[in-house]
């Protein structure tokens, strides 16, 4: 199941959660990465650029898709 990032919650964001995100050196590009969910690293409820997720590769960005 695909959800647009402007539904992504932190509260629906778990650890072990597949997911796609966006890379800090890929925003200007919009290349995604597809990862495991390890760390929650946004505090907030939510974000307007995507909550932010370090993936259980060690890969740090911002969530745009759930899968």
């Amino acid at each position: 199941m695909e959800v647009p990032n402007e539904c992504v919650e932190r509260i629906n964001i778990k650890p072990g959660l597949k997911v796609v995100i966006v890379l800090k050196e890929d925003q200007r590009t919009g290349k995604l990465t597809e990862g495991i969910v390890k760390d929650i690293l946004t505090r907030s409820a939510n974000h307007p650029h995507g909550i932010k997720v370090r993936l259980e590769s060690g890969q740090v960005g911002r969530i745009k898709q759930v899968k």
